[in-house]
């Protein structure tokens, strides 16, 4: 009885110590333990932002959809129960068991995230799915959003770009940030360079659950701030009218690609952005299938290629305008000195030629710009017999100050620096030093030298505004917390400014317009001046046709700047294409 009643006085001993232990020193985390099992904390997406155009027409919106979700912590702890949950939800909804277990592996660490398991459920099947949810544990159906673009005008695809459903390394950099697996971010063009803006600061909610984690009440709410509206700059109707445009001018000289810049030259806001061939975001938006983006992927023309901001190009003549700009400042001509051009000029064995048989008789600066004569630029560029030109530092010191070689910070991902070449260069990778006839092809836009049509026109719009350097931006105004207006003017005067330089180029330009290669825009309602350029692409391919102005010429309030890649002669493309983009917009927006 005694050896009895020690057992149990020991038994009830332990019950009392253990008891102590974990009510006592570790109740508190015990206590926790229980209140996650009773309450629930689920985060509250808030909507994401819109964006509109200048005119307040919407250019992304969100749509309602539903999301088929798993949370491995609330799967069946039984592997053959698991299994069987698995296997029937998959054949219910459709899909792979592969894909699942895939998911299981990628998100092992995070057993309490919801992963996406199926999108774009439609109604009526998301309504059947629902009836049916409380016999796969660990699955959830919920109301979600997709993004919707409901323009119909494709060259906005590059500006915009498109959301996604974020993917596992992207979760990881970000769940600090409070992403969740399910969450879709901004991948491309303004959804990802905006995408803290446009996605809003998410809310809270506390519930009260049972055993098998139904809902039974709500104990705090905390509402979710949505996602800022952003306005751009862009003109949709601008837009639509300048990419039609485009397509007919590509047909017609028998090409495929071609880019387009319209902006204001006092403030750098972007009213027109268009590159083609582009493609449907909504494509992506919607969780785009592998046969239809590998025929965007592998489409040689490239439509998922942002070339207005990202394509690299000789720019051919327009480019002489800011070489004439540098001869003048550095003192190696005045508006007076001129040069005789016979057709071209001989250095040694070498003939640089013009592009006129015969050349264009005396010319002086702003004859040089207006014809694009290439012997008066050969002469300030590389020099000629007592003419010291500038040579090829200098004319990098210059491209440099109008923003050639570097990015111009616009408010999109994927920017390209363009090139500019030197001597140090050229020894380095192709193991040769610099000629003089190098110098010359620099010059007048050829050779090595490379540009994006947003440097061109941003180099241009400097031109035209009276020396400023502006920043170029698609972003017009921020509407919601904080909310901010980013239309007004942001410049800064170049280095070097000199103001009678400036004035002279510009004076080139409006007779390249009254007398030279670009008459064909007298004809508009405004006075304009401008550039032609046509450069060598290819060996063995049409040229690149290009056109770089403004308007009107005394206060300008639009640059516009027209590549048509291998469309040949500016006059036939570029030109064409930029009387009809500047005549629709001095009739449509006077104001």
């Amino acid at each position: 009885m005694r050896i009895g009643q020690f057992i149990i006085l020991g038994i009830f001993g332990l019950f009392g110590i253990r008891s102590l232990y974990l009510q006592g020193l570790n109740g508190g985390y015990y206590h926790s333990l229980a209140d996650e099992n009773r309450y629930h904390t689920s985060r509250i997406v808030p909507p994401r932002g819109k964006i509109l155009d200048r005119n307040g027409v919407i250019l992304a919106q969100n749509v309602p959809s539903f999301l088929l979700t798993m949370t491995i912590n609330n799967l069946p702890k039984d592997p053959g129960q698991r299994d069987a949950v698995i296997n029937s939800l998959a054949k219910t909804v459709g899909i792979q068991r592969a894909d699942i277990d895939l998911l299981l592996t990628q998100y092992a660490k995070r057993p309490s995230e919801k992963i996406p398991i199926l999108q774009k459920i439609s109604f009526e099947s998301a309504m059947r799915l629902d009836i049916n949810i409380a016999k796969f544990p660990g699955f959830d159906l919920v109301t979600s959003t997709q993004r919707n673009y409901p323009s119909a005008v494709l060259s906005l695809s590059h500006i915009l770009g498109y959301t996604g459903k974020i993917t596992s390394t992207e979760f990881d950099q970000l769940a600090d940030k409070g992403y969740r697996p399910i969450d879709i971010i901004g991948k491309t063009g303004v959804e990802k360079q905006a995408e803290n803006l446009l996605r809003g600061t998410p809310g809270k909610q506390v519930s009260e659950v049972d055993a098998s984690g139904h809902e039974l009440s709500v104990i705090s709410k905390t509402d979710p701030i949505p996602g800022s509206t952003l306005v751009l700059g862009i003109d949709l109707e601008f837009q639509k009218f300048i990419e039609s445009h485009l397509q007919e001018i590509l047909q017609k000289v028998g090409a495929t690609r071609g880019s387009v810049i319209a902006m204001d030259p006092n403030t750098g806001m972007i009213r027109a952005l268009v590159s083609a061939p582009a493609f449907d975001n909504n494509l992506f938006a919607a969780g785009i299938d592998q046969s239809s983006y590998d025929q965007l992927a592998q489409n040689p023309d490239q439509p998922l290629f942002f070339r207005a901001i990202a394509g690299e190009y000789p720019s051919g003549s327009i480019f002489k305008p800011f070489v004439a700009y540098a001869a003048l400042k550095e003192k190696v001509i005045d508006e007076h000195t001129s040069f005789l051009s016979v057709g071209g000029i001989h250095v040694g064995d070498w003939f640089f030629p013009d592009w006129k048989a015969g050349g264009h008789g005396i010319t002086d600066v702003r004859k040089a710009i207006a014809d694009s004569v290439n012997t008066f630029f050969y002469i300030i560029g590389g020099g000629f017999e007592k003419v010291t030109g500038l040579g090829v530092d200098r004319i990098v010191k210059y491209a440099q100050i109008f923003g050639f070689g570097s990015k111009t910070g616009i408010d999109l991902p994927g920017e390209a620096t363009g090139f500019l070449p030197s001597k140090d260069w050229k020894l380095k990778v192709k193991g040769e030093r610099w000629y003089v006839g190098d110098t010359y092809h620099f010059a007048i836009g050829q050779g090595d030298f490379l540009t994006t049509p947003l440097q061109m026109a941003v180099g241009t719009s400097t031109i035209a505004n009276g020396g400023y350097a502006v920043k170029p931006h698609v972003i017009q105004a921020i509407d919601g917390a904080g909310a901010m207006d980013l239309s007004g003017d942001d410049k800064t005067q170049i280095q070097n400014y000199d103001a009678d330089a400036i004035r002279i180029v510009r004076e080139g330009m409006r007779q390249s317009v009254t007398s030279g290669s670009n008459r064909r825009l007298l004809n508009l309602p405004v006075a304009v001046a401008g550039k032609t350029g046509t450069a060598q692409s290819a060996v063995n391919r049409p040229n690149h046709s290009w056109f770089t102005g403004f308007a009107p010429y005394d206060h300008p309030t639009i640059e516009l700047t027209v590549l048509v890649e291998e469309g040949g002669e500016s006059t036939s493309a570029a030109v064409p294409l930029a009387d009809e983009i500047l005549g629709w917009w001095f009739a449509n927006r006077t104001k």
